[in-house]
């Protein structure tokens, strides 16, 4: 069921979720915050890879930042940070400086947003579910105001 603040989509392929992050890169105007939550091989990265291309950033670039825990692109309309947490640590977030990304002028995209554990007020939460080997079901949820426009990329 979809609500004003929620949005969901099914893609059938990893080129479709590309498509849809590009669509939502399209949206932004710089301070958006993008919460991905799935499990492994679910397609944040190919979401992060269509947010890089529809902000002008050379997808191929794009690399999940697992051991890195943060990469960050410039080059397009607007920063890309990419951050993700799956090796994070319980209380490691403070000693991180994240909060420069996160809050930051750019884009900022976090896979397993699940493990941040701060309170925040303004992100959208995407949720990519596996239907099948090769379709998604995602679902959109802003918290938060500004986000309209990339709830509307999502249906879409």
């Amino acid at each position: 069921m979809e609500s004003d603040k929620q949005r969901q989509c099914v893609t059938h392929c990893e080129d479709e979720t590309y498509a849809l992050g590009r669509r939502l890169a399209e949206n932004c105007r710089g301070g958006e915050l993008l919460g991905l939550r799935g499990e492994l091989g679910a397609g944040k990265t190919a979401l992060v890879r269509g947010l890089a291309a529809g902000l002008g950033v050379d997808p191929d670039r794009v690399r999940s930042p697992s051991f890195t825990l943060v990469n960050e692109y410039r080059g397009g309309r607007l920063p890309l940070y990419h951050i993700d947490l799956f090796r994070l640590a319980p209380g490691e977030l403070d000693r991180l400086a994240l909060r420069e990304y996160l809050y930051g002028e750019g884009v900022c995209a976090v896979e397993w947003f699940e493990r941040l554990g701060e309170p925040l007020q303004d992100y959208i939460e995407i949720t990519l579910t596996f239907v099948d080997e090769q379709q998604r079901h995602i679902v959109a949820a802003a918290h938060g105001v500004g986000y309209d426009p990339l709830l509307r990329a999502v249906s879409a």
